[in-house]
């Protein structure tokens, strides 16, 4: 122990220690919260440790609500459909900005790309109310240049997942394409070299050469990815749907807040939420181990 003590390394492991604390106090502590989704909870009736304890029937009541199956399918449908599009679109456009010669031109494109990640839904969903709006909107103006008629383009359950995912994507590729790009420079130019001496084209060196180098950053993200399987965006969704739309927009998360922080059935969201985590936690786990198993993909 005094050895260990001794090591060089101790300041470095100092150095995590009030990392480590926010986690135990912010992550972990909270948790101790999830024996809400037992019980009949009653926070003026003593609170977490003298409510009453139900067992699952939280659980069963949401099993029996009419609106689950429905909620349930929104999130997945959103969710799978984000995670797939803002998966491809982030590596075709670091393909081709990685083609661009003109080093002025491509950092323009990336910060251009890059602004709406900083840009909170409250800002963005303000803005596409208006952009989108079936009397004023930028877009519908532009279409009815061409004989179309206005589109309720956030009051049209058949419109409404479109916009979610279209929208998410394009906050977000830009984020995603820094990080591709940033993999990208690890690659080494000999190997491009030599290509050009074989005779290959720019096709077969991004096949051959490219892909195989970005491979690494694209198993990582596609494994933490399948843990957002069920998170479909809460508050994207929150400040872009209406009860016009419940059909299509309502997600397990938009339910929690109604049931939880409206209605105050906490043992009822609890039970929700962590349905949710459980299920999350599985997909993210198989995913590690497919990386590990068909891509020798390691964590550590």
């Amino acid at each position: 122990m005094l050895q260990k003590l001794k090591s060089p390394n101790w300041p470095l492991h100092l150095m995590l220690l009030p990392g480590v604390i926010l986690v135990l106090i912010y992550s972990y502590g909270p948790m101790l919260g999830i024996v809400i989704a037992f019980q009949k909870f009653m926070p003026a009736r003593g609170g977490l440790f003298d409510s009453p304890w139900i067992g699952l029937d939280n659980f069963r009541y949401v099993l029996d609500m009419p609106d689950s199956m429905r909620i349930l399918k929104n999130t997945v449908i959103i969710a799978v459909f984000k995670i797939i599009v803002g998966f491809v679109v982030p590596i075709i456009v670091s393909l081709l900005l990685n083609e661009v010669r003109k080093e002025f031109f491509k950092r323009g494109i990336q910060t251009l790309i890059y602004l709406p990640h900083f840009l909170s839904w409250i800002i963005l969903g303000g803005i596409l109310i208006d952009v989108l709006s079936p009397s004023s909107g930028i877009v519908n103006q532009f279409l009815s240049l061409f004989g179309f008629e206005p589109i309720y383009f956030l009051g049209d359950n058949s419109w409404f997942r479109p916009v979610l995912v279209i929208t998410d994507v394009w906050k977000e590729f830009g984020f995603n394409t820094i990080v591709y790009l940033a993999a990208l420079t690890g690659i080494n130019p000999a190997l491009y070299e030599a290509a050009i001496v074989d005779g290959a084209g720019r096709w077969k060196q991004t096949l051959h050469i490219t892909l195989p180098g970005m491979m690494p950053i694209i198993v990582l993200t596609m494994t933490l990815a399948m843990g957002n399987v069920l998170n479909a965006g809460f508050d994207q969704v929150f400040n872009l749907y209406s009860p016009q739309v419940y059909e299509s927009g309502d997600i397990i998360d938009t339910f929690v807040y109604r049931i939880g922080l409206v209605d105050a059935q906490y043992g009822v969201a609890t039970a929700v939420g962590l349905f949710k985590s459980i299920v999350s936690f599985t997909f993210i786990s198989v995913s590690y181990y497919l990386a590990y198993r068909f891509a020798n993909y390691r964590i550590f």
